[in-house]
C-alpha cells in the first residue's frame, strides 16, 4: 500500500486507563501502554504508532491521556509534536476523551477523519489493519460511523459483539456490512449461539468517522456533552483553557463509553469485519495465550528453569524463576511485588488490589 493514505486522515490512539489486571507489573505511575509486554522492545503504545505510521506522516497522529501521562507519551514518542499529545485533567469515559480529540481536529482540519484506535491492543497483522482503516476513510467519508470488528475465533464472553446485516459494499478491498446492533458481553450460551449464527463480530472499540459527523452524533446522543465540548474548543490554547476544564470537562459523567452513548443509538453505522491477529491484553492469562511458548507452553520472560512444570507465564527483570510442577500458573515478580495465581484467576487480580486499598497499602500501587 502507498503511503500517506488520504490528506484528511488522522490516526487518533487512545492511551488512558491503568491496566489493573496486569499489575505489579503495571502501575498507576506506569499503565500497561507504556510497557513492553510482548518482550518486542516496543511498548503497546510505540507499536499502535508503528502500526499508522506507513499511512500518514507523523504530525497526524494524535495520543489522548491523562494530563499525568503526557511526558511519558513525548518521551516514547519524541517523534510527535508535543500539540499532539491530548491530556485530559481526569478520566471522563471513551465518549469524551473521543470527544476530546475531535475539537483539536476540528480546529486544525474541518474536514478531518478520524481513526479511533487503542494504545493497549496486540495486532499482529498491521497490513491489514491499514488496508481496512483506508476503506474505513472511503466510507466514512459518506457520513458513515464506522467500526473495525474481529472475526472471532471461538465463543469469548469477555467481548461486545457486532451483529451485523447486509454488506454494503468493498472499499479498497475490505467488505463492509451493515450494523444491525451493538450486543453487551454475553454469557456461554449466548456467545456459542453468536458464533454459530456467522454474522457476529467481537467488538473492538476501533472506529473511523468524519470529525463533523461524530460531532452531530455528541449533539443528537449526548448534548450535555457536546455542550462542554462546543465550549473547550472556544478556550483551547488560550488563558481560559484551564478554567474552561474546570466549567466543563469536570463535571461531565466519568462512565458513557462511546459504544453507550453513541454507537447504540446511531443509525447509519457499518462494519469491516476481519483477521487482525487481534488480542485485547487485558489479564495475565491473555498474555499467556498470546506470547510464545518453549515445548511445555511456558511463555518466559526471565532466567527460568522448571521441573514438571507446563502452561506457565514467567517475568522477572533480574531474578531467576525456579518452579517445579506447576500447570496454568502465572509467576510475575517486580523489585516490591510477587503475584503468583492460577491463570484461570486472572481476572481476580482487581480483587487483591481492592484489599491493598482497604488496608492502606496503595504505595503498592503506585
Amino acid at each position: 500500500m502507498t503511503s500517506h493514505l488520504v490528506s484528511h486522515f488522522y490516526p487518533v490512539i487512545l492511551a488512558g486507563g491503568v491496566g489493573s489486571r496486569l499489575w505489579p507489573r503495571s502501575r498507576r505511575q506506569s499503565p500497561k501502554q507504556f510497557l513492553d509486554l510482548t518482550g518486542s522492545g516496543r511498548t503497546l503504545l510505540q507499536q499502535a504508532c508503528d502500526r499508522v505510521a506507513p499511512l500518514v506522516p507523523l504530525d497526524r497522529v494524535y495520543v489522548v491521556t491523562n494530563a499525568e501521562y503526557v511526558d511519558i507519551v513525548a518521551t516514547q514518542l519524541p517523534e510527535l509534536p508535543k500539540s499532539n499529545i491530548i491530556g485530559e485533567p481526569a478520566a471522563r469515559g471513551s465518549a469524551a476523551a473521543i470527544g476530546l480529540g475531535a475539537i483539536h481536529l476540528q480546529r486544525r482540519d474541518p474536514e478531518a477523519v478520524m481513526a479511533i484506535l487503542t494504545a493497549d491492543h496486540l495486532i499482529r497483522k498491521a497490513d491489514v489493519l491499514r488496508q481496512i482503516l483506508a476503506g474505513a476513510a472511503e466510507l466514512a467519508q459518506t457520513g458513515q460511523l464506522v467500526t473495525l470488528g474481529i472475526e472471532p475465533g471461538y465463543a469469548e464472553i469477555g467481548y461486545g459483539y457486532i451483529e451485523m446485516g447486509e454488506r454494503l459494499g468493498v472499499y479498497n478491498g475490505q467488505e463492509a456490512r451493515l450494523v444491525r446492533a451493538f450486543r453487551e458481553k454475553p454469557d456461554r450460551r449466548t456467545a456459542e449461539a453468536f458464533l454459530a449464527a456467522g454474522n457476529y463480530a467481537w467488538n473492538s472499540g476501533m472506529f473511523v468517522w468524519r470529525v463533523d459527523t461524530i460531532m452531530a452524533e455528541f449533539a443528537r446522543h449526548m448534548p450535555a456533552l457536546h455542550d462542554a465540548l462546543v465550549h473547550l474548543e472556544a478556550e483551547l490554547g488560550g488563558s481560559g483553557e484551564a478554567g474552561a476544564f474546570a466549567t466543563h470537562w469536570m463535571p461531565l459523567d466519568a462512565s458513557i463509553t462511546i459504544d453507550y452513548g453513541v454507537m447504540e443509538k446511531a443509525d447509519r453505522v457499518a462494519v469491516f469485519p476481519a483477521d487482525l491477529g487481534w488480542d485485547d491484553i487485558g489479564s495475565w492469562a491473555a498474555l499467556l495465550d498470546v506470547l510464545p511458548k518453549d515445548g511445555d507452553g511456558n511463555a518466559v520472560q526471565a532466567a527460568f528453569v522448571q521441573h514438571d512444570s507446563r502452561n506457565v507465564f514467567a517475568f522477572s527483570s533480574d531474578r531467576l524463576i525456579a518452579t517445579i510442577g506447576l500447570q496454568d500458573m502465572i509467576v510475575v515478580d517486580t523489585p516490591d511485588a510477587v503475584l503468583v495465581m492460577p491463570a484461570s484467576r486472572a481476572q481476580d487480580v482487581k480483587k487483591l488490589l481492592d484489599q491493598l486499598k482497604a488496608q492502606g497499602m496503595t504505595s503498592y500501587l503506585d
